[in-house]
């Protein structure tokens, strides 16, 4: 009897999920040639200014609707777009843009746009993640303090010429600098504090892209029309719909054509493969999934980490915690093979990267990793099978996990599982699967039931990891505070490191500390997947991602 009603309970979820995708086949036929559907899996922050986002899913949206000043092409090399550069000494740079280029509400691109951004981002009110990439200017500090009406170091030359001089000189001087302009006569009237929460973030952005924006239901989609004085050319498409889909109706929405592209999840491989009009495209990336140990908070005032939470500070015990994930089960289990376990949290495109015989390797073992517990005096003192602390005490591990696919769920029950099977008593933070935007507040906020988390960074071109790592860094979750690897990171940028080899010589030295140290623990390379239907066109793919959108075309 329970098996028959749970036979029909699962053909009413089939039933259910084949309307909803007939639903969306009947939207399709209503689609012109020129019109496209890019789906997301998450919902985005809505954060259509690039200065204000930091999740993935906003990236992916504003790429469509703004531009940059600089490009990054296929080998991750810094080259002009729509500002040229030059600059004798590696401090002061003088940028030129082209003139008439159109912002899409038609005003024009000027250097006031982009000093307006900067000083944006500097403001003390300002709320975004991006001010270390403005920090490096000369005269941003002051700023930000509130003892200078501008930024010394940014000076408007002419509309269309402006120079920059840094701080010091730095190998990255270029690849940290924030060049993506703001509308100014778009935002100006507002307060900076307001800006984030404002009609002209979430609701009418305006940007320098190819795609301007038609309309914005909040969690559902963004719909974009193409700009027709786009800088480089009318786009080749009308219309753009980014559309906002549940998971489990990824390949049903590229089979029955409702989406034309998406990232798709390692297990829709298989079966998207097996579909006539859909090309999977496998990319090797610049993301890594890693898991993250709470060691203090961040102090907003002095915009640095403080290391003043104990639980997680015996290395022996993060060591052993990672000998005892299988991290090929996991990735055969949950990742359908698509990813590569690592030792590193460089991603293997850089060339920084550490040779994998530079570093330990952390194969599964499970008799390694209580031998570790064992010797931290991690030991079952009462019995009950999980070991207390060296203390004595009852010793618990929250881990923390997002909501998303299916997979998540039983994907963080296994790793909790794995550490279970050496005696350690993992449960998951809160009780469930958080919601995904919930759960990066909670690590902008230190959330004491983050103690560890599961992550997942997608890293720019620029291969240095001070941005994630450094004691400085608002994106170091986790609060790792360690001297020596603010030193590494800190030569790696200086003088000498003009010189390559000398260059990638501190970063594999930071990179061997890390292997050691494991503020965090790096699980594994993602694969980027993307379902393609194969009406669309000149989409090109690289380790950076999508690009060209004002070439792609459908016939």
């Amino acid at each position: 009897m329970k098996r028959s009603l749970t036979v029909l309970l699962s053909m009413m979820l089939l039933m259910s999920l084949f309307l909803a995708a007939c639903s969306g086949s009947s939207a399709i036929k209503e689609k012109g040639k020129d019109t496209i559907t890019y789906a997301v899996d998450q919902a985005p922050e809505g954060l259509f200014i690039p200065g204000f986002a930091g999740s993935a899913i906003d990236s992916q949206v504003n790429d469509f609707i703004h531009d940059d000043l600089i490009k990054v092409n296929e080998k991750m090399e810094y080259q002009p777009h729509i500002a040229k550069w030059e600059s004798d000494d590696n401090i002061t740079y003088t940028f030129t843009i082209e003139k008439g280029i159109k912002w899409h509400n038609g005003e024009e691109l000027t250097m006031e746009d982009w000093q307006f951004a900067l000083e944006v981002i500097a403001d003390p009110d300002y709320d975004g993640p991006r001010y270390n990439y403005v920090e490096n200017i000369k005269g941003a500090d002051e700023y930000r303090k509130g003892k200078a009406d501008s930024i010394s170091g940014f000076e408007i030359v002419d509309p269309y010429t402006a120079k920059v001089t840094f701080k010091e000189k730095k190998v990255n001087n270029l690849e940290n600098l924030w060049t993506r302009p703001m509308p100014k006569k778009a935002l100006e009237g507002l307060a900076v504090a307001e800006l984030s929460s404002s009609k002209e973030v979430q609701e009418t952005p305006v940007g320098l892209g190819p795609f301007k924006v038609k309309k914005i239901t909040p969690g559902e989609y963004v719909l974009l029309e193409r700009f027709d004085d786009y800088w480089q050319g009318k786009p080749k498409l009308a219309e753009v719909t980014i559309k906002v889909i549940d998971p489990s109706l990824s390949v049903g929405s590229l089979e029955n054509g409702e989406v034309d592209i998406m990232e798709i999840r390692p297990d829709d491989v298989e079966q998207l493969e097996s579909v006539p009009h859909i090309d999977v495209k496998e990319q090797e990336g610049l993301g890594y999934s890693y898991i993250g140990f709470r060691f203090g908070h961040w102090d907003k005032d002095k915009r640095k980490a403080v290391d003043d939470y104990e639980k997680y500070q015996d290395k022996r015990l993060r060591q052993a915690m990672f000998y005892a994930l299988d991290r090929e089960a996991l990735i055969n289990a949950y990742l359908a093979g698509k990813a590569t376990p690592v030792d590193s949290p460089i991603p293997s495109v850089h060339w920084i990267r550490a040779d994998d015989s530079e570093l330990t390797p952390y194969h599964y073992d499970k008799k390694k990793a209580e031998q570790l517990l064992d010797q931290a005096g991690y030991k079952d003192m009462d019995g009950d099978g999980f070991r207390e602390d060296p203390g004595g005490n009852k010793f618990e591990i929250k881990f923390g996990h997002y909501a998303g696919p299916s997979a998540f769920e039983g994907r963080a029950q296994a790793i909790i599982q794995n550490w279970k099977d050496v005696g350690l008593n993992a449960k998951l933070a809160t009780g469930q699967l958080v919601e995904f935007n919930t759960y990066n507040e909670m690590k902008d906020n230190d959330d004491k039931e983050l103690e560890v988390f599961f992550g997942a960074w997608v890293v720019g071109s620029d291969p240095d990891p001070s941005g994630l790592w450094a004691s400085t860094a608002e994106w170091n979750f986790g609060r790792w505070v360690n001297e020596e690897s603010d030193q590494l990171l800190k030569e790696a940028l200086s003088d000498k490191a003009f010189d390559r080899d000398y260059r990638k010589d501190k970063y594999v030295k930071w990179q061997q500390l890390f292997n050691d140290e494991l503020p965090a623990l790096p699980l594994w390379e993602n694969m980027d997947l993307y379902g393609m239907n194969q009406r669309l066109h000149g989409v090109v793919i690289d380790a950076t991602g999508l690009r060209d959108f004002h070439q792609w075309y459908v016939k």
